[in-house]
Formats: C-alpha cells, structure tokens, sequence
C-alpha cells in the first residue's frame, strides 16, 4: 500500500505569514517591560540605546533569520543542515530553550484567565478587604506606602490567587483554579495550531488584531483619566544622567532580542513556510516598526493608568510603577478597581493580556513541532501523526508546568523563566549566528540570496552588522547580564535551585559544542577535511542570480 506523505505547506498569503510573526514578536513583554524600562532608564532618553539596538541588532539579527528560513525552506534545525552543518547545535538550542519557555508562558495565561473570571464579579474582589483571604494588616493604598501594611490588590495576588508559600521548598498543594485554567489554555493553543499553517494561518487573523483594538480602547481611556499626564511625561522625560551607565545599553540589548523574537531560530521556521519570492527584506522593516511602535504605545496605556493612581493617592510615579507580573496582577488591577464601571476596563485589559500570550504561546509550540516533523518528514508527515506529536508535546509540557500551580510554584516558574529562556544564553546564540553566517556561509553570499528573493540587495550596513557590531553587542550583552536569582529582593534560592538551574541552562546552551565534537568526530576523512565539509552549504540550495551569471559564464551550454 502506498503511504500518502503530506506536503510541507505555506502559507494562504503574506497577510498571514505577517500576522504570526506579528503575533509571536508583539507580546507581553511590550506591554509590561518595556514601558517600567523606559521610565527606569532615563524616560525618553532610553529611546537613544533603544533605537540604536534596534538598528544594529534587532533589524539585522531579524532580517537574517527571516531569509535562512525562507531560503532554504526548511526549519531552525534542517536549515543549519544545509547552510553550515557544523552549526546545527544552535537549532537545537534554541528549540530545547523554546520547551522551557512553552513550560512557564502558559501559566502566565492561566493567572489572566482565572483574572477575567473574576473580572464578572458584581464586586472586583481585589478592590476591598473583609475577604477571608484577607490578613487583617491590608489597608488602602495610601497607607501602605509608609507602613507594613498590604493592599487588597496585592493580598488577592498573593494570598488568593497564589496562595504563596514560604519558599520552593514548601510546594504545598495544586491550586485547582488555576490548573483548570491551564488546561484550558492548553487546549485552546492546541487547537490553533494542531492542522498547523493552515489552521495557525486561520486563527491569528483574530488573535493577533484584536489585542491593538483592547489596547486602543485603554489607551483612549487612561488619556482620559485625571493624573495621566504625570504618568506621561514620568514615562517619557529626558534623563541623560543614565545613558552613561553600560548596564543601560545591556537592557536595551536585551529587551530586543526578546521581544524581537530572534536568536532563537523561531523566525527561520515561520519564514520557512513562505514562497521563495517573498519580500522578507520589506517584512523585516514593517514587522520591526511594529513591534517597536506597539512597545511606545503601550506605555502610554500603561503609564497613563499609574499616573492616574498616583494623582488618586496622592503619591509619587515610583510608589506605583511597577514591571512583569506586578504590574499585571496587582498595579492595574488596583488602579481600574477605582475607576467608573471597573469590570469593563478589568475585562478589557486581561481579554489583551490573554490574547498577547496567547499567540506567543502557541507560535512558541509551532516553533518546536515545525522542526522535529523536518527532521523526519516521511514518518511524521502521515496523516494524523503531526497531531499526535503536538497532543504529545502538550502533554509532556503540562505535566512538568503542574509544579509551577502549586503553593510554591511562583518560584519554579521563576527558576524555568530565568534559567530555561537565559538572557545571556539568548545573547550568545545570537552572537553565534551571526559569527557562523557572517563569516562562513559568507555575509555577501547571504545578501546574495536576498537579493535573488526578493529583488532587493540589502544595504552593505547589514554585513557590518552581522560580521562586526552585532555578535559584539550580544556577545558583551551575554556576559553582562547574569545576576544571581532573586525572588522579590527579599528570597534568596536555596544553592541546590541555582544548581539545577545553571544544568537546565547548560542543557541547551551545550547542544551546540557537543554536536560539532559529534559531528568532527564520526566525519570521514582527515580533520581538515571534516573540517571543510561541515562548513559547506549544501549542494541542492538554490542558485542565486549572481552564481547563474557565473555558472553561465564559465559553461554556457549549460545555461
């Protein structure tokens, strides 16, 4: 009997291929980090590094993933295969990094969930005390400022929703609530993707626009508010003072190479999925603009809300900025529970939140599933089996995320968020990308190749950046960037947590080293010449323009 193989696939149109990226690339790291970097940076002034980032890494390190994918129409890992075989190691780095994060992301998903449940409520139940889960020592706002005292906010965050333990030592028992939640966000992000670019190509026509509509609808309403104007010009007032600190420009580093989605080989495998004539060097330009854009904007929503908070309790912009979770989970809580109709502005803001995750999320999961069915596309293409990998993936990755919905979870997803998706890590491998491309594929060879894509010849800046500036931005980035882990500066992890993290950092991070020894040493041949071989591309990559013209020139019957 004959096996029907399915066929790789592609994407319906560019407007789909632009929505998933944009999807993946636009999260929540806009929303909550970016704006608390900008105020904590030197306000406006972080605009500086920031731009500067993103034109010598983040729209390089975008534009060259983007074309290996699509060039080769293979995945993060088969494309090494056929670009530069001793550099396969980064493929799967980043794919074993992207399984840590599918981990932690999807509890973030849950906690918003269980939020916009309780968003229904006649009564936000974080706006009040008298709640069971409540201490006795929580009071309002102002007064916690200078006292011991915790808000309602922060008491329905911590002690309801968490039900936070003494450290992770104490795991303590599931919360049922937000284990139901994840189980929903599980299926939910397995069903957007489970068909894969058809149904993925499908879904983020929703997915990914509404969010811009619910951030709209709270940037037109946190303008609106009294106080706002002070959250603003705190967002956005020029301090020069910081600029002259290196640990700045680390951070504009690092934002960038998160919320740019690179680094990672997650763009190669979505632009693998495009025509070989797509204009990925005009995609690369739109999507960076909007990525940086949505981050500028959302902190206008976002600071124009803590302004209002501070002009209500009559406190300084500090008192209440706050970044990640906190400002999620119990700054903009607290802030929409004092305005007109809250439930409304509560829904709003977690139906955004919920969706900005969602489309990582399940981009993320794309990102690994894509790349295992390329290395065995004749077993794992058969009808029915992609489904299954994904129901397996997703299972296996559920089972290990019930540890971070217990009573001490909160400090495991700390440990898989900074340890499993490490900065510095992140960092090198992008610096190493670049290496390998720059120099041994060939920097003007991967223009080459652009060029023949898309009819246009990237500016000579884009080889600069991948052979000089930008490996030597994430390489620097990458050393400057571990701090010992911490969990609201007061916890210290026990040595046995930093242990294990630094093996689930080094788990990843050695693929690489470990698969070229590999590869050097069952190779053929002397070792100059394994050498040589594994630093070929392969033979079946399409012919650019300028090797046409060549081939042309030196057998023109051939032609």
């Amino acid at each position: 009997l004959e096996i029907k193989i399915k066929k790789r696939g592609q994407w319906n149109s560019n407007i789909e291929f632009f929505l998933v990226v944009a999807g993946n690339i636009v999260g929540l790291g806009n929303v909550w980090r970016f704006p608390y970097l900008c105020y904590r940076n030197g306000g406006g002034a972080f605009l500086v590094p920031y731009v500067v980032v993103v034109v010598t890494c983040g729209i390089p390190l975008f534009l060259l993933e983007s074309a290996m994918g699509q060039y080769t129409q293979q995945a993060s890992i088969t494309c090494w295969e056929k670009l530069c075989p001793i550099a396969q190691g980064i493929g799967y780095t980043g794919i074993i990094m992207r399984v840590y994060n599918c981990m932690s992301y999807v509890i973030i998903l849950a906690w918003a969930l269980l939020y916009l449940c309780f968003s229904f409520y006649a009564k936000l139940p974080w706006a009040s005390c008298g709640h069971t889960w409540n201490t006795g020592m929580n009071t309002d706002y102002t007064l916690t400022i200078n006292t011991n005292s915790t808000s309602p906010a922060t008491e329905f965050w911590e002690r309801r929703v968490l039900a936070i333990s003494g450290g992770i030592e104490e795991l303590g028992s599931v919360r049922w609530e937000i284990l139901l939640c994840a189980i929903a966000m599980w299926v939910i992000c397995y069903f957007c993707i489970w068909k894969g670019v058809k149904s993925t190509g499908k879904v983020v026509y929703f997915t990914a626009t509404f969010p811009y509509v619910m951030l709209l609808v709270l940037l037109i309403r946190g303008l609106t508010l009294p106080g706002a104007l002070q959250g603003i010009v705190y967002y956005l007032k020029p301090d020069l003072t910081p600029l002259l600190d290196p640990q700045v420009w680390m951070e504009a580093v690092t934002q960038v190479i998160f919320s740019f989605g690179v680094g990672g080989g997650l763009l190669a495998s979505l632009c693998s999925y495009n025509p070989y004539n797509n204009n990925c060097y005009r995609n690369c330009f739109w999507l960076c603009l909007l990525n940086a854009a949505t981050s500028l904007v959302a902190g206008f929503a976002v600071f124009s809300v803590l302004g209002f908070m501070a002009h209500e309790y009559n406190v300084g912009i500090a008192e209440v900025a706050e970044s990640g979770p906190g400002l999620a989970f119990i700054a903009y809580p607290q802030a929409v529970a004092m305005m007109p109709l809250p439930q409304l502005w509560a829904i709003c803001f977690f139906i955004m939140i919920i969706l900005l995750g969602l489309d990582s999320q399940f981009v993320m999961m794309e990102g690994v599933i894509m790349p295992v069915i390329d290395l065995a596309p004749t077993v794992l293409r058969r009808p029915g089996r992609r489904e299954l990998l994904l129901l397996v993936f997703s299972l296996f990755c559920f089972s290990i995320s019930i540890l971070m919905i217990t009573e001490g979870g909160m400090y495991v997803l700390q440990v898989f968020d900074y340890y499993g998706m490490n900065a510095s890590s992140k960092l090198f491998l992008s610096s190493l990308q670049c290496l390998t491309m720059g120099w041994i594929f060939g920097a003007e060879r991967m223009c080459d190749a652009i060029e023949d894509m898309t009819g246009v010849r990237p500016s000579r800046f884009f080889s600069l950046c991948w052979r000089y500036l930008t490996p030597l931005a994430s390489f620097v980035g990458s050393l400057a960037n571990y701090k010992p882990l911490t969990f609201n500066r007061t916890y210290t992890y026990p040595v046995w947590v930093n242990v294990l993290g630094w093996i689930m950092m080094l788990s990843s991070s050695l693929a690489v080293p470990v698969l070229a020894v590999y590869l050097l040493c069952t190779g053929k041949g002397s070792l100059k010449q394994r050498c040589i071989h594994l630093c070929q591309c392969a033979d079946d990559l399409p012919l650019t323009r300028k090797q046409r013209e060549e081939l042309s020139k030196l057998n023109p019957d051939a032609m």
